[in-house]
């Protein structure tokens, strides 16, 4: 007679068995790891310029912050990496010394910048595009205004940084290094690849896409304003000049944040308008998916905003994280799991959908914490959400680091409905720190949880996927062999730099010789 064995059991022994082999070969993987490098043939080192308007050392709206912090220290070990931001004052006000290093002239309506030259503490070279009445503004946001609202010259600022990004590649800024591959993100850096190729200039160029949903729309009116020839049929979309249309066509090559995502975005439904082009890099074997790593200071054992240390051997210490977590936001004694929120406040992020969900979470005895910032309407909701569950709900608006590092540590399950994510850090963060992800399955989110090991995944992006997702985390709850399993499983998953490093590295590689040889 055959035995039926439950689907909860299934899943506990998947987790346990995944948990268990991961420990054994923790030790082989890494001897594997370093076999290999060691037989890799040495490519010479690459002057690369990563050109980024946010770098979590001094500003961050989102992941780019810390794809920009991290992966250019992590290339550093093998290329000569050096990052170009715009001279915020809160970047000027971290610089603990400026020369400046070179300029660049004035063009069409771009006005005329200097090169500041600085260094982070640990060594890596940091340059900065001074223009006072571009750059110089209140706020802390890069791209929207103090009082709501893009800033109306977002066109002429960022054209600026990516003539100067296109002007230092070519040599003609006036400095003494020049790089070998410009490293653009996303439309605001975009037109480096146009610029440098309208002036004549094959510079190699990989434009990495952390979310093709902003795309960089102006009028085309401020095409002369801009520099751009009169006949540039790449940058137009739609009746507008698009930023990161004109760079992806001139780009060398296209990488995406997740392999998941690479796929998708030729497809219609996630191409925003620019599949066809995504395609034809696709079939020349140009648009790569790289997915993004963590920096090292997510680990819980060396955490300085932990109240307590734990590590996937010793997790006692989340129960006190916990506690103190539930402190943090008013919540009352805990007669379930403790579920988190922690994202922008948009309707990319389904906030709707954990609003919606909320009642439910509270009815089963559950609580949840959110964090976040965004859309006015939603954060009004989601203020709502918690009056009408006060001790249960809790509401932070805005956004502090130490106190989402605590909700990853102190929580049981992270919500990430999102309805694209493109890579998504916060999933990851939430493995390192023991929180299990409960995500629809998209892009990055695909990529990084395995459903029923390390963390949920739902199908469609609708609230009936989040909730039945709710009812096995609730069964989860129940089961301390399988959440357990689950969250050594989780913590146990390799999120480093290493590898997309070499990745990249190989890619800079390929880039650099392309045109001589095209």
């Amino acid at each position: 007679m055959t035995a039926i064995v439950d689907p909860g059991t299934q899943a506990r022994r998947r987790a346990l068995r995944r948990s268990a082999t991961r420990d054994g070969a923790a030790t082989a993987s890494l001897h594997r790891r370093t076999d290999r490098t060691a037989q890799l043939t040495p490519q010479p080192a690459r002057q690369v310029l990563f050109v980024t308007t946010e770098m979590t050392d001094f500003i961050k709206t989102g992941g780019l912050g810390d794809v920009a912090a991290a992966l250019p220290r992590a290339l550093s070990a093998t290329q000569d990496m050096r990052v170009l931001i715009p001279a915020y004052p809160c970047v000027l006000a971290k610089a603990r010394s400026l020369t400046w290093v070179g300029r660049t002239r004035a063009f069409a309506g771009l006005p005329e910048t200097r090169i500041g030259q600085m260094e982070t503490e640990d060594g890596l070279v940091v340059y900065v595009v001074h223009q006072p009445d571009l750059f110089e503004r209140e706020g802390s946001s890069p791209y929207i205004s103090p009082i709501g609202g893009d800033w109306s010259d977002n066109a002429i600022r960022f054209a600026t940084l990516s003539y100067a990004a296109a002007q230092i590649a070519i040599g003609k800024a006036g400095m003494a290094w020049q790089p070998d591959v410009l490293h653009l993100n996303d439309w605001p850096t975009a037109l480096a690849a146009c610029y440098a190729r309208w002036d004549g200039h094959d510079v190699p160029t990989v434009l990495t896409l952390h979310n093709l949903a902003y795309q960089g729309l102006f009028p085309v009116a401020m095409r002369h304003a801009l520099g751009f020839p009169r006949q540039t049929p790449e940058a137009e979309f739609h009746g507008h000049l698009s930023f990161l249309r004109a760079g992806l066509i001139h780009a060398d090559y296209i990488t995406a944040v997740s392999g998941s995502y690479a796929r998708q975005i030729i497809q219609p439904a996630h191409g925003m308008g620019l599949h066809l082009q995504l395609e034809k890099k696709a079939a020349q074997g140009r648009l790569v998916g790289i997915l993004n790593g963590i920096d090292p200071s997510w680990n819980p054992a060396i955490d300085p905003a932990l109240p307590a240390p734990f590590t996937v051997n010793q997790m006692a210490s989340r129960t006190a994280i916990a506690a103190k977590v539930r402190e943090e936001f008013g919540l009352r004694e805990p007669r379930g799991p403790l579920f988190a929120f922690v994202a922008r406040m948009v309707h990319q992020k389904g906030v709707d959908m954990v609003c919606d969900a909320a009642p439910q979470i509270v009815a089963a005895g559950g609580q949840l914490i959110m964090i976040g910032c965004g859309d006015i309407s939603m954060e009004r909701d989601v203020a709502r959400l918690a009056r009408r569950f006060p001790g249960q709900v809790g509401v932070h608006i805005g956004f502090d680091d130490g106190m989402a590092r605590r909700m990853f540590a102190g929580s049981d399950f992270l919500l990430m409905p999102s309805r694209f994510e493109p890579c998504g850090l916060s999933q990851m963060y939430a493995q390192a720190y023991g929180s299990l992800p409960i995500a629809h399955a998209t892009g990055g989110l695909i990529d990084t949880i395995e459903d029923g090991v390390t963390g949920l995944l739902f199908q469609h992006p609708h609230v009936a996927g989040l909730r039945h997702s709710l009812q096995r985390a609730f069964r989860i709850f129940e089961d301390p062999a399988l959440l357990g399993a689950m969250r050594r499983a989780a913590m146990l998953e390799p999120h480093d730099w290493s590898g997309p490093a070499s990745k990249y590295a190989s890619l800079y590689a390929l880039a650099s010789p392309v045109r001589a040889a095209a």
